[in-house]
This record gives structure tokens, C-alpha cells and sequence, in this order.
């Protein structure tokens, strides 16, 4: 579903703030993949799924989305077969917006429909909004009119994500998305995801700080360094893997420890 050829990006190119990205980062993820990734500061993990999500194009490689080469496609053509969601709540919503007319953009955005105005959302598409909403368990489709601001973090996360997966997506993003949520809120957007993305079939890239949930949530795990995948692993290899042993193929594959606090003290 996803595969990303020999990609580079560097930063500011030839000044001292020169910052390389991303180096000759290869990966093939197959339809259905759910892959958590974990990495050291800086590694290159959000820089990865911006790449992928259009938000700049890179310097070397080719992206190829089923099969389709997306290298130079926009991030807005993109966004209508990726979803994609941020550590900060705030990002995924319109504020000033009510609940419904946030999920009416979504829906249209990823429709694939061209002409699609606004004002043709129908009572259907009311209808099916407010039954999605009832889903997420936290009695938003009784709030439809209200603007997304009134909202908590976890509440808009929630609806982020519903949004992102409204119309299924061919690819997921998830980049820390429960980072800033409290654990009782951060668990159930986690829960609310697993179940949305094994009941779509969604092929989906997840980062996390937590050691346990890369090898608990998904079928892969992939570590990152110095803008390259410096790990991976699945099946039976993975199963029987510990956060120990993670952390000691990440010494041997970077060849250094790893250095991301928030992981090691998760």
C-alpha cells in the first residue's frame, strides 16, 4: 500500500543551520499493515509522515501510494486517500466551527467528489454523522451545533480521528496522537483507534513514546535514527520481543542507546 524508495530530505541546505532529515529511508508497507514506530530524538519519525502526507516534497526517492507514484502529487490531493493526525489536539479541527460542519469538510474533502459545495451535505449525511458520533461514546451527537472549541483535548481527538477515518482512508497517520491527552482519555482514544482501523482495514503508521504499545498495538514495529529505519520487526520475531530487547537492537542497529526520554520513562 505504501512504499517509500531511497528518500532524502535535507533542511536548509548548505548553511550552518543544515539539518539532515531523512537518508535514503526505504520502506514497503503492505495493505493492511498497522505499524508502530519509536525512535530517538530528532530521528526523522514526524519529518517521515510529513513527507508522506505532502507537506513538502522530498530532495531524492519516490513515494508510491497503491501503486500510484505520489512524489510531486500536493498535500491537499493527498489528503483525500491519508489521514493524518498530530500530538496536539488543536490541529485537526476548525475551533470556530460547530462539530458538524468540521465532519461536513471532512467528509467533502475526502469524498473524491469534484464539485461537491457545502450546502449539498444532505439530511442523510446529518443522519450518518451523528451515528458516528454516538460511536465514540462521549455524547457528541447531541452537540452537533456547537463550535469544536468548546470541546476538550480528548473530545477533539476523538473527533479528529473520526474525521480522518470518516471515508476510509488508504493510509493512516497517527503521530503520537494520545501524547497530550490524560492516560484515562489517552487509553480510550487508543482503543477507539484500534477498533476503527481493524474493523476498515486501514493500513496505518503509528508513532508512540510508549515501548509497550510499539509491540502491544499493531503487526509491526519499526525503530528510527538519524532519518533512517534503523529496525523492524513482525511476526513471531516481534511477539516474543521485550522492551528490553528493543532497546538493545536499537544499540546494536544505531550503535549508540537510545536517547528519547519520554520513551525510556514511559
Amino acid at each position: 500500500m505504501l512504499k517509500l524508495d531511497n528518500i532524502s530530505k535535507t533542511f536548509n541546505p548548505g548553511t550552518v543551520n543544515e539539518k539532515v532529515a531523512l537518508k535514503n529511508l526505504s520502506l514497503d508497507l503492505q495493505d493492511g499493515d498497522f505499524a508502530t514506530i519509536v525512535g530517538s530524538n530528532g530521528a526523522g519519525k514526524s519529518t517521515m509522515f510529513n513527507a508522506i502526507a505532502g507537506t513538502f516534497i522530498v530532495d531524492e526517492g519516490n513515494i508510491y501510494l497503491d501503486g500510484e507514484d505520489i512524489t510531486f502529487k500536493k498535500e491537499y490531493v493527498r489528503s483525500q486517500d491519508i489521514g493524518h493526525l498530530f500530538q496536539d489536539p488543536l490541529k485537526g479541527t476548525a475551533p470556530h466551527m460547530t462539530i458538524e460542519e468540521n465532519m461536513a469538510l471532512a467528509y467533502l474533502r475526502a469524498s473524491h467528489s469534484t464539485g461537491k459545495l457545502f450546502s449539498r451535505i444532505s439530511a442523510k449525511d446529518k443522519a450518518k454523522f451523528k451515528e458516528q458520533l454516538s460511536l465514540l461514546g462521549m455524547g457528541l451527537e447531541d452537540r452537533m451545533k456547537q463550535p469544536v472549541g468548546l470541546l476538550s483535548g480528548g473530545q477533539r481527538q476523538a473527533l479528529t480521528l473520526l474525521m480522518a477515518t470518516f471515508v476510509t482512508p488508504k493510509l493512516l497517520l497517527l503521530d503520537e496522537h494520545t501524547a497530550a491527552l490524560d492516560p484515562a482519555t489517552a487509553e480510550k482514544v487508543l482503543e477507539l483507534t484500534k477498533s476503527i482501523v481493524k474493523e476498515r482495514g486501514i493500513t496505518c503508521l503509528m508513532v508512540t513514546h510508549n515501548m509497550h504499545q510499539a509491540l502491544e498495538v499493531g503487526n509491526r514495529t519499526l525503530m528510527m535514527n538519524a532519518g533512517n529505519i534503523v529496525f523492524d520487526t513482525s511476526g513471531e520475531e516481534r511477539a516474543h520481543l521485550t522492551v528490553a530487547d528493543l532497546l538493545d537492537r536499537f544499540k546494536i542497529k544505531a550503535g549508540e542507546d537510545l536517547d528519547n526520554d519520554r520513551v525510556l520513562l514511559s
